[in-house]
């Protein structure tokens, strides 16, 4: 994997990714009181459904907040949701604590963010995958995660042993069927560089149509939604549905023979029970693009416009094979890189009806 990982997209993801990055601080930790000038700038965070520990997203979001404490000097405070219910009142908390900046993570948080928004206009606020807010005071913070998942396809076509692969959502949400139809697409290249026939079950691109559990927190339904992927003949799923896919690696180590991609966050370092069985991972640089966006706002640099992560500016990438590195021929190595570099350049052009604009 080291050729592949040395192609300039990739390295830009790596140079993007938060260093020491792991399992976030108890979200029930008393944040810092730092005196300091730059302590004075409150930085805060509302998690989407599953908190904080959910070792995709909310995580990746967290930590970005705790590397602004730590490198920036600001303060900071949050709130988890554990469902939509909580979405109002956490983000009314944040404002009753004179938040400078608040970030709502997850495109579930759109309405409430709004809310808020237009209700306190000279308060900062950004949204992870969301770009549906068009107000001075919200900066969408958004993933063209297509592209990356066109290479996550890339090679699960490659590693499938059945010539059957799967995907699911938790709902059918732009920031979720944006992974599927980049995966759908990468398993079409590859099945067109190699002339061969593997099947994608779970997502129709053209129709968006698919599989998907109604939420992100039962892991009971990724776990038989795998299952039924198995029972079809899959070998490979990326279940793209937050701590529902911690189910669907459930259902995999008990199958024995089968490979979850991971998204969002590299799950061989933030779900370390189940490492082994990770592919790779589709990631989203959520905590860098968090920490940036702390930064400018800090230094009085806050925009509304719009951040949107990319293969070329490393706001997105695809995880090293990590324990798979044997498992995938040198020739699909080189393929990949080749294409993550034609992605990045503009040479290939990944599309969905959800990339952010």
């Amino acid at each position: 994997m080291k050729k592949f990982l040395a192609s300039a997209a990739l390295v830009t993801a790596a140079a993007l990714a938060l260093s020491g990055c792991g399992t976030p601080t108890e979200p029930n930790e008393t944040p810092s009181n730092d005196n300091t000038p730059a302590a004075s700038f409150l930085a805060c965070m509302v998690s989407d459904q599953g908190g904080f520990d959910d070792k995709s997203f909310n995580q990746s979001g967290f930590e970005g907040l705790k590397k602004a404490e730590t490198d920036l000097g600001v303060s900071i405070n949050w709130a988890e949701s554990q469902n939509a219910s909580d979405f109002e009142p956490n983000l009314a908390s944040m404002q009753a604590q004179e938040c400078d900046l608040t970030i709502t993570v997850g495109f579930m948080l759109a309405g409430a963010t709004q809310t808020q928004a237009e209700e306190f206009p000279n308060t900062q606020f950004a949204i992870v995958d969301d770009n549906s807010i068009v107000l001075p005071n919200v900066k969408p913070l958004v993933f063209k995660t297509s592209d990356a998942a066109f290479l996550g396809g890339y090679l699960a076509a490659a590693y499938s042993k059945t010539g059957k692969v799967a995907t699911f959502g938790g709902m059918p949400i732009p920031s979720v069927t944006i992974f599927m139809d980049g995966f759908v697409d990468g398993v079409a290249r590859y099945n067109e560089d190699f002339q061969a026939e593997v099947e994608v079950l779970g997502w129709d691109k053209t129709t968006q149509n698919g599989s998907f559990t109604g939420d992100f927190e039962d892991q009971s339904k990724g776990q038989n939604t795998t299952k039924n992927f198995i029972d079809q003949g899959a070998d490979v799923v990326m279940p793209v549905a937050g701590p529902v896919g911690l189910g669907a690696a459930a259902a995999a180590k008990e199958a024995g023979n089968v490979a979850i991609i991971w998204v969002d966050a590299d799950g061989y370092d933030s779900v370390i029970q189940y490492k082994d069985l990770f592919l790779t991972s589709v990631m989203k640089q959520i905590g860098a693009s968090v920490f940036d966006t702390i930064k400018e706002a800090q230094a009085g640099n806050f925009s509304n416009a719009p951040y949107i992560g990319t293969l070329a500016n490393g706001g997105v990438g695809i995880a090293p094979l990590h324990d798979f590195e044997d498992a995938v021929s040198q020739e699909v190595k080189d393929k990949v890189a080749q294409l993550a570099e034609d992605i990045a350049s503009g040479a290939l052009v990944v599309t969905s009806p959800s990339d952010p604009k």
